[in-house]
């Protein structure tokens, strides 16, 4: 095994274009923002770890330039002698230092588990305690577009066979303008692919209990964040309503946060993010409390690269809690790879890479590419 000592951490910004603007409740992207954290053992080995938010700080309150500035100033005197696999250690002393700031700490906490499984030879998901799955489903993220712009994109997905299932945005219009633009496409849709929506909690109490009972005749089979992420009152009322599952993501960033959302019976599915969660071990443990409380899972996305996708795949596949598949989707909007072999997507699923750490090499081009100055 290589000598595991941490004698550099570096940072490179990134601006990756997409195939196509991808809009959210309250913003749009046409380039996805990724910081990168690299970790330099003594040994010669590197891992890497992605810091990304969904088009900026609106989500989570964190920028790839804020996290950038915390890693180089706060962290990195943290990390750097110490060895790659005392990452307990090493996040606890970061948490005494930096509090928050998840996103931030998942980029160096991943690239933690990468450097001590590239130093073991192993996959990073034998950290993890090894892999009940080799692939998961991969829904495809729709935008807030009129109807038929979005049913075309839909419907050549279908007939690639690339996805079987699709997730809409909402939040961005006139709510009744909205259910009706959503119905239009469900119902086109029944009975070749399941819909789904994510309002990415853009409504309050009565415009939920007004609109979401007609999306769920219409054919949508889960909604997602119906309302704002500190109102779990209000999401348990809105889930014993709702005849199909509401499905939790601003409302579940920690472990903590699981244990509430489980004992108020607020919520039927997790959306993990190792990104949102402050890493893969957090992450771990929210699975566990969904294991134990019998709420499924789903591997949500903040829109990540390659790297980023790597990373919760590996999360993914090694919890068993994770029985409603994924919107790991993220290198397939992208308009350029960083890889220098892709990740393998295939009958709308995407398979675990083989070899150690992610599993995944970058493509120093590339890096230069899309490199801000």
């Amino acid at each position: 095994m290589s000598d595991l000592r941490i004698d550099r951490v570096e940072t490179v910004l990134l601006d990756v274009p997409l195939r196509r603007a991808h809009r959210f409740a309250r913003t749009e992207m046409a380039a996805q923002p990724v910081l990168l954290v690299f970790l330099r053992t003594a040994g010669g080995i590197t891992g890497v770890g992605e810091g990304v938010v969904p088009g900026g700080p609106w989500w989570g309150g964190e920028s790839v330039e804020t996290m950038q500035l915390v890693i180089e100033r706060h962290m990195a005197p943290i990390v750097t002698g110490r060895n790659a696999d005392d990452v307990a250690g090493i996040l606890g002393d970061i948490t005494d230092v930096v509090a928050g700031n998840l996103f931030a700490k998942a980029a160096v906490e991943v690239a933690l588990h990468d450097a001590q499984a590239r130093c073991l030879d192993v996959p990073v998901h034998t950290l993890l305690g090894g892999t009940v799955r080799e692939s998961i489903p991969v829904t495809w993220a729709l935008g807030t577009e009129p109807a038929p712009v979005v049913l075309e994109e839909a419907l050549g997905k279908l007939d690639a066979g690339t996805h079987h299932s699709f997730k809409l945005k909402m939040g961005a219009q006139d709510p009744a303008t909205d259910v009706k633009r959503v119905t239009a496409i469900a119902e086109k849709l029944a009975g070749s692919a399941g819909v789904r929506v994510d309002i990415n909690g853009r409504w309050d109490r009565l415009t939920s209990l007004t609109h979401l009972p007609a999306l769920a005749e219409a054919g949508v089979e889960l909604v997602e964040q119906p309302v704002p992420g500190d109102q779990i009152e209000t999401l348990t009322e809105i889930n014993q309503t709702l005849p199909i599952p509401v499905m939790a993501d601003e409302s579940l960033r920690t472990p903590r946060d699981a244990l509430r959302l489980s004992r108020l019976g607020a919520t039927d599915v997790y959306s993990l993010k190792s990104t949102k969660s402050g890493g893969l071990r957090p992450t771990q443990n929210i699975a566990a409390i969904a294991a134990a409380a019998d709420i499924p899972c789903h591997a949500g996305t903040a829109i990540e690269s390659p790297v980023g996708t790597a990373a919760s795949l590996h999360a993914a596949c090694a919890a068993p809690a994770v029985t409603w598949g994924s919107e790991l989707f993220g290198p397939l909007l992208m308009q350029e790879e960083i890889l220098t072999t892709p990740l393998h997507y295939e009958n709308g699923e995407l398979h675990l890479p083989d070899g150690p750490g992610l599993g995944i090499d970058l493509d120093p081009d590339a890096l230069r590419a899309f490199a801000r100055s």
